[in-house]
């Protein structure tokens, strides 16, 4: 089991908490307060900010270890190959798998893309603390698929917080979308909106699309479970959820190891969390590459007619939009290693608190506490509640 404490573990953790709630409100600010209404470009930006990701954490290891790029890279080139070639494979004929690889990257960035797609729409239509509650609920999702594709038996306790937490979800949707208020906002001394006066024009809408996301990224983490992570992964060999998975797609100690000769110049197995990084900023190269074609198609068919961010304020908006995104989404991987999926899923709930506590503070001050909201989120913290004792006491 990965060592759940640890000063650094915590540090990571709070980061990736502010930076998932800075992104919310900053998102939600670009969007109605700003009055830039960009959901597509903004994604695109966000998701190819991704790509610098593997460059920083490549830069630390070269600068705080006693390796070389070279021996890095051919260490993580080694530890792919033998993850994506066959089992016949020799270490003497194991070359990269170009072509895997690719298909693998291109399977990934469609899965992350889409349920951000439907995430970054919402969050303009919906009030930001009822899509956080939604989309956390995507672990509970990732249960559900995993039991029903790999013929998992149910279990009592897990059943009953995923009924729960469906509860949690139809309150909260059932609530935003009943709210009353006034749909036209209000325009201040500046000609910006105000976010206090915001109301959300479809929170209905809202709610489903990050729904069908948080089903949509319970799918993807459960696919990268079984083709991308590689099986020394401490998540993958520390879920026991996932080791019927694991026994029957491969050997987690399945290594095609170098022989003597490479091994001296690679760093293999290569360092924690390099994998998972390079794969992130590998979709955000192919977002840049691949991603810009439907901005065109988008402004012609006035689907989302493109206009550049009118003034500097927006700009500084949209790069917090884009770090805290790198932020958020490599402090997850990290975390995914440190304490596995579900435990981190629960830490992540703290998100529903800190963003309603946000809207309070920033945004609709006391009118965004309903009845509603408070109790579905509650719900849904204590269904998480309840599967994270269940796996504790498994694992103990």
């Amino acid at each position: 089991m990965p060592h759940i404490g640890g000063k650094l573990a915590v540090v990571i953790f709070v980061l990736t908490l502010l930076a998932f709630v800075i992104e919310s409100q900053l998102t939600q600010y670009v969007q109605t307060t700003l009055r830039y209404r960009q959901p597509f470009f903004l994604f695109y930006l966000v998701h190819s900010a991704f790509a610098i990701i593997f460059p920083i954490h490549l830069l630390y290891l070269i600068t705080t270890t006693k390796y070389s790029a070279t021996s890095i890279l051919e260490g993580l080139g080694i530890a792919i190959s033998s993850h994506l070639s066959s089992r016949e494979a020799s270490s003497s004929t194991l070359r990269f798998p170009y072509a895997k690889f690719l298909r693998l990257i291109l399977a990934m960035t469609l899965g992350i893309t889409v349920p951000a797609l439907l995430w970054f729409a919402a969050v303009s239509l919906a009030p930001v603390s009822d899509v956080t509650a939604i989309w956390n609920t995507n672990a509970f999702f990732a249960y559900l698929i995993s039991v029903k594709l790999f013929k998992l038996e149910w279990e009592s306790r897990r059943l009953f917080a995923v009924l729960l937490a469906t509860l949690g979800v139809i309150v909260v949707v059932y609530g935003g979308s009943t709210s009353s208020g006034d749909d036209t906002p209000s325009i201040t001394g500046s000609g910006s909106v105000s976010m206090r006066s915001f109301k959300p024009s479809a929170p209905l809408v809202g709610n489903l699309l990050t729904l069908v996301a948080s089903f949509g990224y319970g799918l993807y983490q459960v696919l990268y479970k079984i083709y991308a992570a590689l099986p020394s992964d401490p998540e993958v060999t520390s879920d026991i959820l996932y080791e019927r998975i694991l026994d029957e797609q491969t050997d987690v100690g399945h290594y095609n190891v170098p022989n003597e000769a490479t091994a001296d110049h690679s760093l293999f197995p290569p360092p924690f969390g390099l994998h998972p990084n390079l794969l992130t900023s590998a979709i955000g190269l192919t977002t840049l590459i691949l991603l810009w074609i439907p901005i065109p198609i988008l402004n012609a068919t006035g689907a989302e007619t493109f206009r550049l961010p009118p003034n500097g304020i927006t700009v500084l908006a949209i790069g917090g939009i884009a770090l805290s995104g790198v932020v958020f989404n490599a402090g997850f991987m990290i975390l995914l290693g440190i304490w596995g999926p579900i435990i981190t899923s629960v830490g992540n709930l703290l998100t529903i608190v800190l963003v309603l506590t946000s809207d309070v503070i920033f945004g609709s001050g006391l009118d965004a506490l309903t009845v509603w909201s408070l109790l579905g989120s509650g719900v849904i913290v204590v269904a998480f509640g309840v599967l994270a004792y269940d796996m504790f006491k498994t694992r103990a």
